[in-house]
């Protein structure tokens, strides 16, 4: 038997994947496939077969008051995956942690207020008894943050960031990186405020500096934001796992975590499980990185000392805002 529309607006096991054309996409979920998703895109793994569509329109109207969201918003490789796992674990049972949904990145090139407060409610459904529903974004999410301030401007959110050297060492690293960074810059172009040829450091500078614009933009709007380097989170996962727990809701003991960050989880690598990875790892690789990658940081620092001015201001605000 088809579910009714009452029992897919309620239910967390339909879950609303994607959107094609006038259809949503709903898939069968439950917490134990939630949890094992590491993504929500593509490389879902639902709780098992009979997807289906139904009009998008039919999943609405969206009710008064949705329960509230939490919300890890970050610029791409840096450390995002390990933190929503980690809540995942400590709030197994309890919170849903819904990592990169497709319907949220959709709407984030094919912008549409009505849908995104109808997906926004959908993805903020809990089972019964079970606390706040987190979400970790990606990259072009934060392109249509205001909207989503707006929706729940008292919403909880971590606004996990690197320092540009830093950012530059993540996203720089590889051919595989590069070609990441070249689509999806090209992608955003305009909201960049991008034409023409740049380089590849010129576009990453380009693009953290435009998300490190957003997310101060975000703060204003949002005030139990809060920032996190990506750096203090790696260097002293215990502390800052702790206070991002606390501010998202997720129940937990400093035991619990202590336990957790000594755990498997912390010594593999957070999209690949089967790959041994830890922080020394990540440290070596960054110290040679720093050396191979010298003169493209600099190519990038002086990019940003010329066209943004305001690039201290917010290095300052995000600064103030500090998670931990």
């Amino acid at each position: 038997m088809s579910p009714s529309i009452d029992q897919l607006r309620a239910s967390p096991d339909f879950y609303l994947h994607s959107i094609e054309g006038d259809e949503a996409i709903i898939v069968p979920m439950d917490q134990a496939a939630y949890q094992r998703s590491i993504f929500l895109d593509r490389r879902i793994s639902p709780a098992g077969e009979g997807g289906f569509r139904v009009p998008f329109a039919a999943l609405g109207p969206v009710a008064a008051n949705p329960p509230q969201l939490g919300w890890i918003f970050h610029v791409a490789h840096c450390g995002s995956t390990l933190l929503a796992r980690a809540l995942d674990e400590l709030g197994a049972g309890s919170n849903l942690v819904l990592r990169e949904p497709l319907a949220l990145r959709q709407l984030s090139f094919a912008r549409d207020d009505q849908r995104l407060r109808l997906v926004l409610a959908s993805l903020a459904r809990r089972y019964p008894g079970g606390g706040p529903t987190l979400i970790k974004a990606n990259v072009p999410v934060n392109f249509i943050l205001p909207a989503i301030a707006a929706s729940d401007p008292a919403a909880p959110a971590i606004l996990l960031k690197l320092d540009l050297p830093d950012y530059l060492l993540a996203i720089l690293r590889s051919d595989n990186h590069r070609l990441w960074l070249r689509n999806i810059v090209g992608q955003l172009a305009g909201e960049l405020g991008l034409a023409g040829e740049i380089s590849d450091a010129q576009a990453a500078a380009a693009l953290w500096l435009g998300q490190m614009r957003r997310f101060v933009a975000a703060s204003a709007q949002m005030p139990n934001a809060r920032t996190l380097d990506a750096e203090q989170f790696f260097g002293d996962p215990a502390a800052t796992l702790l206070a991002a727990a606390n501010l998202l809701g997720v129940a937990t003991t400093a035991a619990d975590v202590a336990a957790l960050v000594a755990g498997p989880l912390f010594s593999t690598y957070s999209k690949r499980p089967d790959v041994a990875f830890d922080n020394n790892t990540r440290l070596e690789r960054r110290d040679h990185l720093a050396r191979a990658l010298a003169a493209e940081i600099a190519e990038a620092q002086e990019w940003v000392a010329q066209t943004a001015a305001d690039a201290p201001a917010l290095r300052e605000a995000l600064g103030a805002i500090a998670l931990v």
